[in-house]
């Protein structure tokens, strides 16, 4: 029902032309089969002839029959790099219509995140494949997502030996573009490979901020080290949670007493301490601010310490109005994309490259991300924010278990599909609540 009231099935025939006649299959039923069998709990496109042969799920969708594995493999292989990049831009302009029904509070700083990953393979015959600088093949996809709603905005596969911002400057900025007249402001965050400092200028004067890692080259860390002690001041982190009732004694450290017991080496952090200096990158018309984070470590063996060591990590921006803390705070926080990466690989297993070529596994990638970007609409339409936030935070499975799979009767008859809950747990307050939302949706 949300796949029909957010226009996906319509925008999903109107922007792909992949079969000559359909007989009896659309390209949205080809796109939402494969996403459907990732919904019910599958993770291969084998896993399509369980469901084709399932009562239950036939009579849920109201279907008479859906595409077998090789049917699927074959409209796969139908894919064009165009084609792809047709189906992210469609998906991408349904997003943007939800996120326009957020309230403005909610709207008012985008954060986008990049980052490579890997999808190994043990095909030796699949087209496109490298051998990533871990030694392991298969592919290196590119991954641009919304970090406010965990959503994936662009997926693009490349071969495995490709550098892990290859590419990337383009996509940032069709990201940007999408997020243009829906979010007061623009906040572009990436780990040191994405510091592409040639298009820091451009994305100053379009009024995009950005927060990016730096690599300690020998001449900054001197710039660092030459910086006077009364400009570094302690880093106060923020706590990682806010505590409801009364704080709890901390336990003892099992790990910390092992390591000492058997006299391994550990790395301990001191402390911490931010400055900031201003810095011009070669390619760049411009000084940015760069924030210094020091850390003090103490490198021990048992209860020996062996000897204090310092590093540096560095973070440009070009926001005036962030202080050096939060900085940090960005560039730790832009790690939680990780764990998106971890879902988009294990919980939707959109990375399993099924098929033997580079851009039919892109197109694979695309339509099972379409699975978690399904779940993240379920969220929005949520009409309580905690609500909201309960469901983006939670995992693939845990999503499945709650929401998906519900014991009920399917009762098909009478032109209509009537669903008979036999049980009632806590999450089926959500449920209903994002039907209702979910059916004043205007699919035109």
């Amino acid at each position: 029902m949300l796949a029909r009231r957010s226009g996906l099935v319509k925008e999903l025939d109107r922007v792909l032309h992949l079969l000559k006649r359909h007989l009896p299959y659309h390209e949205s039923d080809h796109v939402l089969n494969i996403v459907y069998n990732i919904m019910a709990g599958n993770v291969r496109l084998e896993d399509l002839e369980l469901l084709r042969h399932d009562e239950a799920y036939m009579d849920m969708l109201g279907a008479q029959r859906i595409p077998d594995p090789t049917t699927a493999g074959d409209f796969l292989r139908r894919f064009t790099e165009e084609d792809i990049v047709a189906l992210m831009d469609a998906v991408n302009r349904l997003r943007r219509g939800l996120w326009l029904k957020l309230k403005p509070e909610e709207r008012q700083r985008a954060r986008i995140d990049c980052d490579g990953t890997d999808a190994p393979t043990a095909g030796e015959k699949k087209e496109g494949i490298g051998l990533s600088y871990k030694g392991v093949w298969g592919y290196s996809p590119l991954l641009i997502s919304l970090a406010n709603f965990r959503e994936p905005l662009f997926l693009v596969n490349r071969p495995g030996n490709v550098p892990s911002h290859s590419g990337a400057a383009e996509w940032i900025d069709k990201s940007i573009e999408l997020c243009e007249g829906v979010f007061e402001e623009i906040l572009l965050r990436g780990d040191t490979d994405f510091s592409l400092t040639v298009n820091f200028d451009r994305w100053s004067a379009r009024n995009v901020k950005f927060v990016f890692g730096f690599d300690a080259h020998p001449s900054l860390v001197a710039q660092a080290n030459a910086l006077g002690k009364s400009r570094f001041r302690p880093l106060r982190r923020a706590p990682r949670y806010d505590v409801a009732t009364e704080p709890r004694q901390k336990r003892e450290n099992v790990k910390e007493a092992i390591v000492k017991e058997k006299k391994y080496r550990n790395v301990r952090l001191c402390s911490e301490h931010v400055a900031e200096l201003m810095y011009r990158p070669s390619k760049c018309s411009r000084a940015y601010r760069m924030v210094v984070l020091r850390k003090n470590l103490s490198v021990e063996k048992g209860e020996r310490v062996l000897f204090d060591d310092v590093r540096y990590f560095f973070y440009i921006t070009n926001d005036p109005r962030m202080s050096k803390e939060d900085v940090v705070g960005e560039a730790n926080r832009r790690c939680d994309q990780e764990n998106l990466i971890e879902q988009l690989k294990n919980g939707v297993n959109a990375m399993r490259v099924p098929c033997y070529n580079l851009v039919s596994n892109w197109a694979y990638m695309v339509i099972a991300s379409l699975a978690w970007t399904l779940k993240a609409w379920f969220a929005l339409t949520l009409p309580r924010r905690q609500d909201r936030e309960e469901v983006l935070r939670m995992e693939f499975k845990r999503f499945l278990n709650a929401l998906i799979r519900i014991p009920c009767q399917v009762i098909r008859g009478g032109h209509r599909i009537l669903l008979r809950l036999l049980g009632y747990t806590q999450h089926i307050r959500l449920l209903f609540a994002s039907f209702t939302a979910t059916a004043r949706l205007d699919s035109g």
